[in-house]
This record gives structure tokens, sequence and C-alpha cells, in this order.
């Protein structure tokens, strides 16, 4: 049995929490770690005023960050892509709350992991009135019945839960817990914020790399910035490998080129300014190949894309946009294609995102295009702005509500489903606008058979 050391009060302030001491050996090695740990860790903000970024949800006015600084947290789920500041917020709360902070990683904890948290927590709840927070990073690996365990415990106020995940907690998350908790999702880092991080983990003497003497060189912190595509720990990691690694110049400090950065990151340096022209250029080229039907010049132009970094979420926008605009109905399943090619990205994430997206795109660029159900829309945005709410006809109006039938409302109307091929010519317009077409089939793919079907109704039905 590993014998337990007495302290002096200073030291004992240092690892006792809760009137449980925690060993020495124990303490020594907690402390070797944060010493000897990567930078990103090192770098990880003590208080919500170091934290960088996700102002959306930590900012002075905003919900989280007054629970925080009021030490009034309660169960939440922070999702979001990696290097997005996850662990990070709950590392903050660990630091501000009086509450007993238990963290556990969800890829390896298992049942009687999570029993020995709850014993613990009832121990702390009914000798010191003390509330525990526990902290499930990658929460989405637990199972049903592993997280069903925790539900009662998040309910009844034994244990305040912080989930971290990757993952839509919607998909990955029980509805219960969900219920009970409240969703935070954060977004990538922009490129500034990055920027301001890399910044300080070269020059810190204190947590950063101040003390090998490094400089980095404005194109290699505007490549790593741009190139993280807003995960801090990725670009953090390159950094501290671009010092370790790196001789010393004859000036004697280590520099941090656009070489060296693209060596440690791993990817080369392409010319994509998510604010400038090349990245206007790039989404209208991948955009027009697809609307070209040119499938490969598609999957070129989002390679391009996902290599530097672009988000998922706004490439697949662009695919289920030209699903609509540019196939529209010569192939109505195009935008069943984007759409689902869009929620499985999201959920699976890179790099397998990748693969959903090329699919989607290719079946875009391949299928018969019309653009006939956007000039439809825009058509009759322009009748509407000009002509304003024309009258609906009457046989139209509904005549459910009290006091319709007497107005006329209904009266009239001819109930399609019963004349044959469940069609009627009725007028359907204001009367202002008889005989106007907004919508012409072309005569690609499917919109080929829509033509020849509404001809065919309309030729029937005149013969009756």
């Amino acid at each position: 049995m590993r014998r337990q050391f007495a302290v002096g009060e200073e030291e004992k302030g240092a690892f006792q929490k809760a009137g449980m001491e925690m060993d020495l050996f124990e303490y020594m090695r907690t402390a070797n770690m944060e010493k000897e740990a990567p930078l990103a860790a090192r770098m990880r903000p003590r208080s919500l005023e170091e934290v960088v970024g996700q102002e959306h949800i930590i900012g002075k006015d905003k919900l989280l960050y007054r629970a925080i600084l009021a030490d009034k947290i309660s169960s939440v789920i922070f999702y979001g892509p990696p290097g997005t500041g996850k662990t990070t917020l709950a590392k903050v709360i660990a630091g501000t709350t009086s509450a007993q902070f238990t963290q556990i990683n969800a890829t390896v904890a298992g049942k009687k992991d999570m029993e020995e948290v709850v014993e613990k927590a009832k121990e702390l709840q009914g000798m010191y009135g003390k509330r525990t927070i526990l902290f499930i990073d990658e929460i989405h690996r637990f199972n049903k019945g592993q997280q069903d365990y925790l539900l009662p415990f998040v309910e009844d106020g034994t244990l305040i839960l912080i989930g971290a995940t990757t993952e839509n907690p919607y998909f990955e998350v029980n509805g219960a817990l969900l219920s009970r908790s409240i969703i935070f999702e954060l977004k990538p880092l922009s490129r500034e914020n990055v920027r301001k991080l890399l910044v300080k983990a070269v020059y810190d003497k204190d947590r950063g790399m101040g003390a090998y003497d490094a400089v980095i060189e404005e194109d290699a912190l505007d490549f790593l910035a741009d190139i993280s595509g807003g995960d801090a720990r990725q670009a953090l990691n390159a950094v501290e490998l671009g010092v370790l690694t790196t001789s010393r110049a004859q000036d004697g400090k280590i520099h941090l080129t656009l070489e060296v950065a693209q060596e440690c990151i791993q990817k080369r340096a392409v010319r994509y300014d998510k604010n400038g022209d090349n990245h206007y250029d790039t989404i209208s080229a991948f955009i027009k190949s697809m609307r070209g039907s040119d499938p490969d010049a598609a999957v070129y132009y989002l390679a391009r894309m996902l290599y530097a970094g672009e988000s998922v979420t706004f490439i697949a926008r662009r695919i289920m946009i030209c699903a609509a605009e540019d196939v529209g109905n010569a192939d109505p399943n195009a935008l069943t294609v984007a759409v689902n090619a869009s929620l499985a990205a999201e959920r699976v994430g890179m790099p397998e995102a990748q693969i959903i997206l090329s699919q989607a795109a290719a079946y875009v660029a391949s299928a018969p295009k019309s653009n006939s159900a956007c000039i439809a829309i825009s058509e009759a945005m322009e009748e509407v702005a000009r002509s304003g709410n024309l009258p609906i006809p009457g046989h139209l109006q509904d005549a459910h509500y009290k006091g319709a039938a007497k107005l006329g409302h209904g009266i009239g109307y001819k109930y399609a489903h019963d004349y044959p091929n469940h069609y009627v010519e009725q007028q359907y317009l204001p009367y202002e606008l008889t005989g106007r077409e907004f919508y012409r089939p072309s005569g690609n793919g499917y919109e080929v058979k829509i033509r020849e079907h509404m001809k065919r109704l309309k030729a029937e039905a005149s013969k009756q």
C-alpha cells in the first residue's frame, strides 16, 4: 500500500481537494507532467480572460461567461471540431469553480470508473455539501448503456456533466442527457485568433517556447494560421516541432521559416487566402465546373479547397445550391444527394468527409442540367415585387374558418382527385396573371418527362 506523506500547509493546499489528501507521488507526477506536457497543453488558458476566440458563447455578456464567473455552471455539452477549445473551457471551469472537478476520457473509461466517480460525488455532497463536476472527453464514445447510467445522477444533481464531442450531439448523445444539458457549439478559431496564439507560444518564456530564443517569420505565421483550419492544437504542435528540430542560425536564433512550417505540418503552402481573391476564384471555379458538367475539374477544385482548410460546411452549402440552381428537376435526386452529403460530412468530419463531398460534387457535375426552377422563382419574385399582393381567386381561399362560407371563400373549388388523372383545369393564379408561365421545364433529363406529363394532362382535360 502506498504510504501517505505528511506535508506543510502551503504544500498541502496545492494538492488537497475537498478534505481528501492526494499522495505526494501523485502530486509530483502531476507537477512533472505539466512541465513536460506538449506546447498545446501548456498554452491552455488558465482563466476566462486568457481564452482566445469563441466570443459567441463566452463573450462578457453571454450566458456561459456569466455562469462560470458566478460558479453556477449547469450540465453542458461542448460540441465542435478538434482544437477549438472544448477541453480548454472545461479546464477553465475547473480552475474557477468551488466544485470538485473530475475528468475521464470516454475512450478508456468503463462503468467501474463512473461508479467510483459517483460514489465519491455522493460522499462529497453528503459530508461537505460540495458539488462534483464530471468532465467526459469524447462523450460520443460512450454507448447508450453508459450514458443511461449517468442520467439519474445528472438529474438529481449528484453530478454536473460537462461533455465534449467532435460529433453532432443530436446524433451521438442520448436525448435524455441532451434535454438536461445546454449545448454550446464551438466554431473553428479565426485566422487572427490562431495567429495570436502562435505569436504568444513562440515568445512566451513562462509556458511557451520563449526560452529557446526562436523567431517566427511572417509568411510562416500566416501559413500556419491559414492551413490549420481553425485547429489551434495542430498549429501549436507544428510550432513546437519546428522549434525543437530546427538548428540555430548564425545569429544564434532558431528561425521558423515558411519551409520549416510546411515541413512540420506536412502540407505544402497553397495560395488560398480565405478572405482574398483566390478564395472567391477557387469557389467560383468549383461551382462553374459543376454547372459545366466537368466532374474532374469539380473534384480538383474541391481538393484545393479542402487542402487549404476550407470549411466543410461552406463547401457542402455550395454543392446544395448548385444542385437546386443548376440541376433542378432535370435530376431531382441531385438535391437529395447534396443534402445527405452535407449531413453526412458534418456527422463524420474530416478526413472522411472529403469522400462524401467528392461523391456529391461528382454527382451534381455529371447530372443533366436545368435552371428552369431558378428562372421560375426569379420571375415570380419580380412579379410579386411589381404587382404586389394580387387577390387570390375566391375558390382557392380557405373555407374552414368561421364566416368564410358567407364570404364566398372556397365556393366552386374543384378537388383534383375527383377528376381523371387527378387533374382538372381551373384558375390557380390570380386572375390578373391568367396565362402567365413561370416554370418552363427544359428539354434535359427528368424535365422532359415533366414537360410531357403536363402537356398530356392539359390535352386530356381539354377533351372532357
